[in-house]
């Protein structure tokens, strides 16, 4: 029999801010802040940085960030006092990385994207991203079904990109670490996180890695859950710049107000097997807050433009030399 778990009081449940002094409802004087807002208004940029951007080397947003003081992190996380508060991911890349996974990627067919653990194909709502060049219709390890037992709708041979959202704000080494919404484990700790002085960038940020899934067991990574992998060249060539929090209800019109936050995304899409995204859902199960919204994929924003993409993409070497690029 699975372990039991022992429930308490979540202290981060339904701490999503909606409001400039981060309240949580829209009763009394609220002012819906961090409502989704028109990325232009009377022809004037009415948002900060955006996300997911271009992560190609050499590639420089509209936005002024860095004459706007708002650097990204470029120490690990941990380094910078943050942990890990969800893992979710997106159907295809929300970000663009030129001959990694880009408009010229490949996958299974678009309108069988989901699959009910079984190999019967299904049909799926979710907005596709950009697309791995790795997929080789073949190679067995690329088109031979798994028999998903925790996480929902997914296939071999498709395209994911998996993003780990950090807090400062966290419950950090509790039962209560991991939450769904992530928007509640990002803000679970109050007077940590400000908008005046600005600090979101510093205590907010995000890991994100993209993935070809294969049925072959030469590429198993027990610990997806705990964030991007950095074996081997998994992880080495990072872009780190600021944006906002992603997903479909975003897109070049609509933008969202959580936002700057720090993003570090591995230019490089990587092979891993479909058990190790099932034991990471496997994993995500056992939290103490439910999971289950996050079990499958999200549909991708579009990618960002230019004119609401930052200008501070940095890149740390594993000398830790720092470069811009």
């Amino acid at each position: 029999m699975p372990p039991t778990k022992l429930f308490h009081t979540n202290k981060c449940a339904d701490q999503k801010p909606h409001n400039s002094d981060f309240t949580r409802d829209s009763a009394g004087n609220a002012d819906g802040y961090f409502n989704n807002t028109a990325c232009m208004k009377a022809g004037v940029l009415d948002a900060l940085e955006q996300a997911g951007a271009n992560v190609t080397k050499g590639y420089v947003g509209k936005i002024d960030a860095t004459g706007g003081g708002r650097t990204p992190i470029t120490s690990s996380y941990l380094e910078a006092g943050l942990c890990p508060v969800n893992v979710h991911w997106h159907l295809g890349a929300e970000h663009l990385s030129v001959g990694e996974f880009d408009e010229h990627g490949t996958g299974p067919a678009n309108d069988t994207v989901s699959d009910d653990g079984s190999g019967r194909r299904l049909a799926s709502t979710a907005r596709l991203g950009f697309r791995c060049h790795k997929y080789n219709a073949n190679d067995p390890k690329f088109t031979k079904p798994y028999h998903w037992r925790h996480c929902k709708s997914m296939v071999v041979g498709e395209t994911y990109e998996i993003h780990w959202p950090h807090s400062a704000a966290g419950a950090c080494g509790t039962p209560y670490q991991y939450q769904s919404p992530f928007y509640d484990g990002v803000f679970c700790l109050d007077d940590i996180i400000t908008l005046a002085p600005l600090n979101t960038y510093l205590k907010i940020g995000v890991q994100s890695q993209v993935f070809t899934i294969v049925n072959d067991e030469n590429y198993y990574y027990p610990e997806l859950m705990r964030g991007m992998i950095v074996d081997g060249d998994y992880g080495t060539d990072k872009a780190k710049y600021t944006g906002s929090t992603t997903g479909t209800s975003r897109s070049n019109t609509m933008c969202s107000r959580y936002t700057p936050i720090t993003w570090q995304v591995d230019r490089k899409c990587h092979l891993i097997s479909a058990s190790s995204f099932d034991k990471m859902c496997a994993d995500m199960k056992t939290q103490s807050d439910d999971m289950s919204d996050d079990l499958h994929a999200h549909g991708s924003r579009m990618l960002v433009a230019d004119e609401f993409a930052a200008n501070n993409h940095q890149r740390r070497l594993d000398s830790d030399t720092r470069i811009n690029v």
